[in-house]
């Protein structure tokens, strides 16, 4: 009897002990199992964080790459034109051709007449034709569409006929950065690299015009320097 009861307490034990194996086993699992979803998760977590940092520190570069595209390009404009006349106006505000107000990149009054220049920066390729109402640049996987700048700047080049619809002006565009055309452009649309051999060569043709620094007067004193303008102007793009 005595023997029976050592053998049961002995099978008793070795359950127990079984028992505990099995849950110290299971909460092992569980723990490795559990360490192995968060791990997981952190890798995941690391590579979505990976790929943010990624994509913004490209857009901040693309972005500030823009930025001094313009930045270049324009000091490099405003030199040529500066070089090639002492009659040179930039960034002005004059009353528009239908009402409202235009803004023109730059004006300048040379040998062969006035030139209403509008100047676009961009890198990478530009498409579109001269009677496209919007032109597509494309630089790397950045894709944008603007207005077709000749047909843009005509509306401009109107408004300051308008102040001087004797003189004769031509509408010229010129582009900065490194960019590529797909198509073949009109004559007056250039590479601002071309630009100091354009003017050079620029006439309109005959004309009647005899005292042109009477017409450049009449420019400069249409053009709209107050603030008020500036603010009208900005509320103007706003609206539009």
């Amino acid at each position: 009897m005595l023997r029976r009861l050592k053998l049961l307490t002995v099978s008793l034990c070795t359950l127990c002990a079984a028992s505990r194996a099995t849950a110290v086993d299971e909460q092992s699992t569980a723990v490795v199992s559990s360490l192995s979803i968060s791990g997981f998760a952190a890798a995941i977590f690391a590579i979505a964080g990976t790929l943010l940092f990624a994509l913004v520190f490209r857009s901040t570069i693309a972005h500030m790459v823009r930025l001094l595209t313009v930045k270049i390009g324009t000091r490099r404009i405003k030199k040529i034109l500066s070089r090639r006349s002492k009659d040179v106006l930039d960034d002005i505000i004059i009353p528009g051709v239908y009402g409202g107000l235009t803004r023109i990149d730059h004006a300048i009054l040379t040998a062969g007449g006035i030139l209403c220049v509008q100047t676009k920066h961009y890198n990478g390729i530009v498409f579109g034709g001269a009677d496209d109402p919007q032109w597509t640049n494309v630089d790397g996987i950045r894709r944008q569409k603007f207005l077709n700048p000749l047909i843009q700047n005509e509306g401009r080049t109107r408004a300051l006929s308008k102040l001087i619809p004797e003189a004769p002006v031509a509408n010229l565009v010129v582009f900065t950065g490194d960019v590529q055309f797909t198509s073949q452009l009109d004559k007056n649309v250039i590479h601002v690299r071309d630009l100091d051999s354009y003017i050079a060569k620029f006439v309109f043709g005959p004309c009647k015009i005899t005292d042109w620094d009477a017409i450049w007067m009449s420019v400069r004193a249409a053009v709209l320097t107050d603030d008020a303008s500036r603010k009208d102007f900005g509320a103007q793009l706003s609206f539009s």
